[in-house]
């Protein structure tokens, strides 16, 4: 893995959280490159990672044995398109990061029957603690199915898809996920001042208490539904809270929005594919 040189095309926030990952699991800055069109983005990537950055992609992608394509979704096709004789030249494993992209699509800007891997990370990938879910099309390898892995695995959890057309699901659950969990935040810091706390000590309460519970549920071998019941007394606080959320339809909710969620990413995934 060390003496792999990987490429990003697109200097932004994923690019520079997986680029931190890298670094932290002793990857070589000098086997890193990126490019990335804005001079004050590549400035503060060197300033801050020691990688090399360039303006232009063909520059970057020179020799890489990974490309990871860290751009705008509706630029990925753009980019491809650019970058197509080169990879297929140097033989390059492509990853995508851009969300909706299908795997298929870029095989077929590439020029067909190129190693692509297509990764779903979600926002808190910036702080190492992310969630991704990847799918690799027939093209890879296990050599770099494997280079792929360690590649996320840098910036959080990873897990694999059989089938890409669960990427949608993903979406709705991890991908978008951490914006409902923010907005429960939101929603109990708010909460928390109507009942007469200061704004600073309702939004720590509820940000360590939203740690807290996360961490509890992936440390124990006990389900998120038997958790909640054990901290769940008869007649208890707890319960007249759950009462209230319970008569609130919030399963339906969640239900619905997720489901949302997902049809949306398949429509994106059919428009970016009609690019």
């Amino acid at each position: 893995m060390n003496e792999k040189t990987i490429a990003f095309i697109g200097g932004g926030n994923m690019a520079r959280s997986l680029i931190g990952g890298l670094i932290a699991d002793r990857h070589p800055a000098a086997g890193l490159r990126v490019a990335e069109p804005d001079a004050e983005r590549r400035e503060a990537l060197i300033a801050d990672f020691e990688v090399q950055a360039f303006q232009e992609n063909a520059t970057a992608v020179r020799g890489a044995d990974v490309v990871i394509l860290a751009v705008k979704p509706n630029r990925v096709a753009d980019v491809v398109r650019e970058l197509a004789p080169q990879i297929q030249a140097q033989g390059s494993l492509v990853i995508s990061v851009a969300a909706g992209v299908r795997c298929a699509d870029i095989d077929s800007w590439l020029g067909g029957d190129r190693p692509v891997v297509r990764a779903m990370p979600n926002t808190p990938a910036l702080v190492q603690t992310g969630a991704t879910a990847l799918f690799a099309n027939a093209a890879v390898s296990d050599g770099q199915r494997d280079l792929a892995e360690t590649i996320l695995r840098a910036v959080g959890l990873i897990v694999w898809l059989d089938d890409e057309r669960d990427m949608n699901a993903v979406t709705a659950i991890s991908g978008s996920g951490p914006a409902y969990f923010f907005a429960t935040m939101e929603a109990m810091q708010a909460a928390g001042e109507s009942l007469g706390l200061d704004a600073r000590t309702a939004h720590l309460l509820t940000l360590e208490t939203a740690l807290g519970a996360a961490r509890m549920a992936l440390e124990s071998a006990e389900d998120v539904d038997e958790l909640k019941r054990r901290v769940t007394s008869p007649g208890g606080t707890t319960a007249a809270a759950i009462d209230e959320l319970e008569a609130g339809d919030l399963a339906g909710a969640y239900h619905r929005a997720l489901h949302a969620a997902a049809r949306r990413a398949e429509e994106l995934g059919q428009e970016l594919g009609d690019q």
